[in-house]
């Protein structure tokens, strides 16, 4: 039983890194935090016993770390040649399907995405995530996967707002440039 709480409050742990994650627009920053709160939530899945879980969570950790440094697609491919050859074969429920399906939907949004397009494929993988941690009774991580699915459905909703008023809201924190509207 005391296991379980640990987990439960690495889990907390991961809620607490990863509560302001997606407000962040500069994507460098955005995809560093993303890794590590991806590094804590594995380690609480690993303590609750969702190894399939867990291991996704850790190649999210790796896979958002060198989506900093590339966006190759043969290194996309081999996070998701990964996701899946590591995930299927330990999936013993259909619902420990979604963190896979999650996990290859945010690959290709770190790696061919940027900006809002991200933030909203983002946000379908959270989706996932959320509807399997609820499953697995994990409190923290149901806590920030739907507190994820909120807070990056609300920036979502703003960003798309400035892009309208013809502010690109990802250019730079200090300085946001005009976007060019076909037609204006």
């Amino acid at each position: 039983m005391m296991l379980y709480w640990f987990a439960q409050a690495v889990g907390g742990l991961a809620f607490v890194v990863g509560i302001t994650t997606f407000f962040n627009r500069n994507e460098r920053r955005f995809k560093l935090q993303l890794a590590l709160y991806s590094l804590i939530i594995g380690l609480h899945f690993f303590l609750l016993g969702a190894n399939t879980a867990g291991m996704s969570a850790v190649l999210n950790t790796l896979r958002t770390l060198v989506s900093t440094r590339t966006r190759s697609v043969w290194a996309m491919l081999v996070f998701i040649a990964l996701t899946l050859g590591l995930g299927l074969p330990k999936v013993r429920y259909g619902v420990e399907l979604l963190p896979i399906v999650g996990t290859v939907a945010s690959t290709w949004a770190l790696f061919r995405c940027r900006g809002l397009t991200t933030r909203c494929v983002m946000w379908c993988s959270t989706a996932c995530w959320v509807t399997h941690n609820i499953w697995l009774g994990s409190i923290g991580g149901s806590l920030i996967e739907g507190s994820f699915l909120i807070m990056n459905g609300l920036a979502i909703v703003r960003f798309h707002r400035l892009i309208k008023q013809g502010i690109d809201p990802f250019v730079t924190e200090n300085r946001a440039l005009p976007v060019q509207v076909p037609g204006r």
